[in-house]
């Protein structure tokens, strides 16, 4: 069995990391006002200009924090069931600073994919994805692949009988096992 599994939202909290440099520029928000995928439209942010401020985010990888404690073990059990690659999407040249976080953070893995859109991730010869994305989700269950989505308060309007819902990767490790 063949895992991808997403980075940002997924392993890393990067958006913790965005919203304490919007709370400086801009209207103050909480991680839970991030009710929709796009929202950084609804904030006046085009799409290249939100991409290179979640890139100065991942510049500054050292202070971005994991989304679950105890990441390296659970890492490790879950590639003890499966290939597990980390399956990304970049518009930005952050991979080195990614990398550095995983390797911080003993995440465990077999090879890194970087792709410059989510949608290309749904091409990949993957079985089973764990991602946060709703908008990846539904390209994954196109291709009928297996979608474990990670909840994030800009998934939870995604509903659909084919993907399970988890909160954490001790979750993905049970479904898996079964």
């Amino acid at each position: 069995m063949k895992v991808a599994l997403d980075v940002d939202g997924v392993l890393a909290d990067v958006m913790a990391s965005w919203l304490v440099y919007n709370n400086k520029v801009r209207d103050i928000l909480s991680k839970q006002d991030l009710t929709d995928w796009d929202f950084w439209k609804n904030l006046q942010i085009g799409r290249s200009g939100f991409y290179d401020e979640l890139a100065m985010c991942w510049k500054n990888w050292i202070s971005i924090l994991p989304t679950e404690q105890n990441l390296p073990q659970l890492t490790k059990n879950l590639s003890t069931l499966a290939h597990v690659d980390i399956v990304t999407a970049r518009e930005n040249s952050t991979d080195p600073y990614v990398k550095d976080w995983l390797k911080m953070h003993e995440i465990t893995y077999e090879n890194y994919v970087s792709v410059t859109d989510g949608s290309i991730k749904a091409e990949l010869c993957y079985d089973v994805f764990i991602d946060d994305s709703p908008l990846n989700a539904r390209d994954f269950l196109r291709h009928n692949k297996t979608v474990l989505l990670y909840s994030q308060p800009w998934n939870l309007t995604l509903s659909d009988s084919r993907l399970r819902r988890i909160s954490s990767l001790s979750e993905a490790i049970g479904i898996l096992k079964s």
